[in-house]
């Protein structure tokens, strides 16, 4: 039985690295993708995890497998393919931090995954399984990616879901709000942005967002609101709990190393144990999950940057929280 299962990309983030001496900019090689980030979070954390999807039979694909080898994330359903690269995307960082992206991605082997590559058995065995909306770009991957969700639904699974939202991914702004409401017929828990709460329900107040998030089947709902920190909404209760204050350098992969986080929190409670958390053990979640989500900040790349227990402890322990006036 496996604490998290994630399905959907796995990829080559190229993130900024200096300049050379010849004044060109220089760019490092590092593991990427949401859900593979946030099966990094959990198991560097200790969650025993799995990963479904599809890279290259290249050097970029075997590298990355092997990442995820040796954080001990099962790779037995990561599947590779000779017909296409190993998705890329470079990473564009601002003076703050802030993160845009350009995708090599038409089409990448992620979207390629096909529903008979998937292992139902791996599906039906997972206590939460995790999936992104960056799956449902493209056929056959937005297929395979509803059989894998239905498929972990049915036997009891929390489902969690990333609206994640990335224009350039997508054929037009009315496609993507489509399909990323689409997956949330299926989710439990809902991690998203400002932004995409703002898209997804045409709302920019936090309560009335997730209120419409809950009408559509979502049970927790967690926003994550950078330097502010993140808001939860379960049932009728609602907070925002602050972050802690590092030196922050690049923000990659920070809030998928808190929903890693979250997931780590909640393995091996059921959807109804989930549901009937008191506040004070759900904001303890969090409390953690923000700690996670601001130790990555200070470090460059996604996965390479997923810290380990002590050091989160730790963090909290010595850290202020950051206090960010309206």
């Amino acid at each position: 039985m496996f604490d998290v299962v994630a399905i959907g990309e796995l990829l080559i983030d190229f993130t900024p690295a200096g300049v050379g001496g010849n004044g060109a900019a220089l760019f490092a090689r590092n593991p990427g993708g949401a859900p593979a980030n946030v099966l990094a979070s959990s198991s560097r954390l200790g969650a025993k995890t799995a990963f479904i999807g599809k890279v290259g039979d290249d050097d970029f694909g075997r590298f990355l497998k092997d990442t995820l080898d040796e954080l001990g994330i099962d790779t037995h359903n990561l599947v590779l393919t000779d017909d296409v690269h190993t998705t890329l995307a470079f990473v564009h960082l601002d003076s703050s931090g802030d993160r845009s992206f350009s995708f090599y991605r038409k089409p990448g082997a992620d979207v390629l995954l096909r529903e008979d590559e998937l292992d139902l058995n791996l599906l039906r065995q997972t206590g939460i399984l995790h999936f992104g909306s960056l799956s449902l770009t493209d056929e056959p991957a937005r297929s395979a990616t509803f059989k894998a969700v239905q498929t972990a639904k049915d036997a009891g699974a929390v489902i969690s879901y990333d609206p994640n939202y990335r224009a350039p991914l997508w054929n037009s702004r009315e496609e993507a709000v489509e399909q990323m409401k689409a997956g949330l017929a299926y989710a439990d828990v809902v991690k998203l942005s400002e932004e995409e709460l703002a898209l997804l329900t045409g709302e920019t107040d936090l309560n009335a967002g997730a209120r419409e998030l809950q009408k559509a089947g979502a049970s927790l709902v967690l926003v994550t609101l950078g330097k502010k920190g993140a808001y939860y909404r379960l049932g009728d209760r609602s907070n925002i709990l602050p972050t802690y204050d590092v030196h922050t350098i690049d923000t990659n992969g920070a809030g998928d190393a808190f929903t890693g986080a979250v997931h780590y929190g909640l393995k091996g409670k059921s959807l109804k144990e989930l549901r009937s958390l008191s506040t004070q053990e759900l904001e303890t979640i969090i409390d953690y999950a923000n700690a996670v989500g601001s130790l990555v900040t200070g470090k460059s790349g996604a996965i390479p940057a997923m810290p380990l227990r002590e050091d989160v402890l730790d963090c909290q322990m010595k850290v202020p929280h950051l206090i960010v006036e309206d």
